[in-house]
């Protein structure tokens, strides 16, 4: 009988990064396309036409697809295939509030249960994203996505890594990559305001306080972090 109190092994695969099966590399390369934008929101995915692009076999794109299904990044259709998962304000505004009800009180419980190896995982986490954020801050058209993006997430992972969720954990999962989702789409408005909007001093404020273990302000911090990006894709497209 698998253990109760863990996600299942498909909830645990859906958040791989290195591919173990044709499948796992064939879902991260589509995760990546929907994420970044290049299998646009609403598209038809068409297996017979994709399996040539992605090298897999029909049945193997159609696995790599169920997972995406599970990310809720892709709709299943019955019989009538796949589609690419729509984006709106109104979802973004869902995925934003959700994630600030999760991350907000993981980041309390992580305070509160953290221990030496939090605190360095955190320090650690936290100094690779100063790096990136440092070094482009008065070259924001020199942003790297990609090194950005892997940095962010380890330091929101790390944040919340003392608490003893797996569930939690897998749903923020999600939660971020949609996120994600709506950042790459929106990349150079979103990238436009990083300057103005002072992102390092946010990471900055969230880490002071989460390393001090200050709950409350941790989290208000944390909440205004996230909510921001929701903030600024809607004024930019009202």
């Amino acid at each position: 009988m698998p253990d109760l109190k863990q996600p299942t092994a498909s909830h645990v695969d859906t958040d791989i990064t290195t591919p173990r099966t044709l499948a796992e590399r064939a879902y991260l390369s589509l995760r990546s396309d929907v994420i970044n934008g290049k299998l646009a929101p609403g598209e038809k995915l068409r297996v017979e036409h994709l399996k040539d692009q992605y090298q897999v076999g029909a049945s193997t794109l159609r696995e790599a697809l169920s997972l995406l299904v599970s990310d809720a990044l892709v709709s299943a259709e019955g019989q009538r295939g796949f589609r690419v998962a729509p984006i709106s304000l109104t979802d973004l505004e869902d995925v934003t509030n959700t994630r600030v009800m999760l991350e907000t009180e993981a980041l309390r419980q992580s305070i509160r249960h953290g221990d030496a190896a939090w605190e360095a995982r955190l320090r650690a986490s936290y100094d690779l994203l100063t790096q990136t954020e440092t070094q482009t801050e008065t070259q924001i058209e020199d942003i790297e996505p990609l090194q950005w993006e892997a940095r962010n997430k380890a330091f929101h992972d790390a944040l919340i890594a003392a608490h003893d969720s797996p569930w939690t954990k897998y749903m923020l999962s999600i939660l971020y990559r949609h996120g994600e989702r709506y950042r790459k789409i929106n990349w150079r408005l979103t990238a436009a305001h990083a300057v103005e909007r002072r992102v390092h001093e946010e990471h900055d404020t969230i880490f002071q306080a989460a390393i001090n273990r200050q709950e409350a302000r941790a989290a208000l911090a944390l909440e205004a972090h996230v909510r921001m990006t929701h903030d600024i894709v809607k004024r930019q497209n009202a």
